[in-house]
């Protein structure tokens, strides 16, 4: 399986035996590549029509980087400083191989006769040019699972693992499917532009899925140190608003945008002042953005007009619930979980099932939602969830059965990926059973 470097490719990151001056630079090469590789992937891509061509280049001008920030300093535009040396390097290695030019000439020369020019939006921009890719990759001639895996992966800057964990897959198996993809699109000459009008529809749900995964990441982190990544969530709100404007007929992009706006317009409530989580129940609700729920508000009554109702929609109607009620008490749980049957029947899943058990015990006390957790207990793809084991300890505590408590939420604690809800599951052990010399809950803090 490929390093987990900042490009995938290995990148040094700082160490104890640099100096000063080349651990920042570091940090800073992190960084600006976490920040533009959507943007440095997606216009390589769209030059030279090669996703491995653009991956390698854009690795060997994070390595120039490495090497002349610390005595030169970090440029003014970095983005644009790593976009002009990528470029630049993809020339000096089509020059030197000849048979790889002719390669990619042929592949520009596909891609310029099957592309259409693409539509405008409302203002009279042009899509985004990682739209473009998301829709490449969400070609009918990818199986329908290495398409998400795909753009995650190269376009939207997740790390192998992190894409695992978003689909609920190992490593090892995601990581084979990116490879499949990637050697698919080679093979197959699929070429990297917005499709026709009359392609869109096909394709549309796995560009929303992939925009959802990439907010969802940002909005609760596989790993790391922060809870959430705001970036990520903020840049697929912002793709999803270009989508809204290029597809403005499509009543599940009004809902997933709707969705995202819904949810996020809770993240400065999430967390406390030292980044520790807050919980729903927590949450102080003044500080939640309600011009953004009010926008999210009406984008999910429009998700829901005119048709049956689509995945993102009934979410984007579960979420403005939560949003609209004054506590976590005075929620319309009865709602919520009818929400979540209409949901199961429109996109069965073992999370979606998680997440209803949960608005259950909401509902009707938590030895009913208790019952249902159970229920999910041999279900492969929560293996390595720790939200399973999380909401299994919190109901169990209610019940006061300690005991079970505990082993739940040490279970949570083992698997939880950042370093606030792993914070928030040990301040829960805790409580039931208080840390002593060589505890293993302290062992599991590293």
């Amino acid at each position: 399986m490929e390093d987990e470097g900042v490009t995938g490719r290995g990148i040094p990151v700082a160490s104890a035996r640099q100096s000063p001056a080349h651990a920042s630079a570091c940090a800073s090469v992190e960084s600006v590549f976490r920040e533009e590789r959507g943007r440095l992937l997606a216009s390589l891509v769209h030059h030279f029509g090669d996703l491995d061509l653009a991956e390698d280049v854009a690795s060997e001008a994070v390595e120039a980087a490495l090497a002349h920030w610390p005595a030169e300093g970090v440029p003014a535009r970095p983005g644009a400083w790593l976009l002009t040396t990528a470029r630049r390097k993809a020339v000096d290695r089509l020059r030197r191989d000849q048979a790889y030019a002719a390669r990619l000439a042929v592949l520009q020369v596909e891609a310029d006769r099957a592309a259409a020019p693409p539509p405008a939006d409302a203002d009279g921009d042009l899509p985004d040019e990682r739209l473009q890719l998301f829709f490449t990759c969400a070609h009918p001639a990818l199986a329908a699972e290495d398409r998400t895996a795909l753009t995650l992966r190269c376009l939207a800057g997740l790390t192998t693992p992190e894409v695992a964990r978003a689909l609920l897959v190992p490593a090892a198996t995601m990581a084979q499917r990116i490879v499949r993809a990637k050697k698919k699109i080679r093979q197959a000459r699929i070429p990297f532009r917005v499709p026709g009008a009359d392609e869109l529809p096909e394709r549309l749900p796995g560009v929303l899925q992939v925009l959802y995964s990439i907010f969802t990441e940002g909005y609760a982190a596989s790993s790391g140190p922060q809870l959430q990544r705001i970036d990520l969530a903020e840049e697929a709100i912002r793709l999803a608003r270009i989508l809204h404007r290029l597809m403005p007929a499509a009543r599940e992009v009004h809902g997933l945008l709707g969705l995202m706006l819904l949810i996020h317009a809770r993240h400065e409530a999430r967390t406390g002042p030292d980044g520790e989580l807050v919980l729903l129940e927590d949450q102080d609700r003044s500080r939640w953005d309600h011009t953004m729920i009010k926008e999210g508000c009406r984008l999910a009554v429009s998700a829901l007009t005119g048709g049956p109702p689509g995945p993102y929609g009934v979410q984007a109607a579960i979420a403005a619930l939560h949003d609209e009620a004054a506590d976590l008490a005075t929620t319309d749980w009865p709602q919520v979980v009818a929400l979540y049957d209409v949901l199961l029947a429109l996109a069965p899943s073992p999370v979606v099932e998680l997440n209803r058990a949960v608005a259950v015990a909401m509902r009707d006390g938590p030895q009913a939602g208790l019952a249902l957790l159970d229920g999910l207990a041999g279900e492969p793809r929560l293996r390595g969830h720790h939200p399973y084991p999380a909401a299994r300890g919190d109901l169990l505590h209610r019940l006061g059965r300690m005991p079970e408590a505990a082993a739940a939420y040490q279970e949570a604690l083992d698997l939880a990926g950042t370093e606030p809800e792993r914070a928030h599951l040990r301040r829960r052990l805790h409580t039931i059973e208080p840390p002593g010399p060589g505890d293993r809950a302290d062992k599991t803090s590293t």
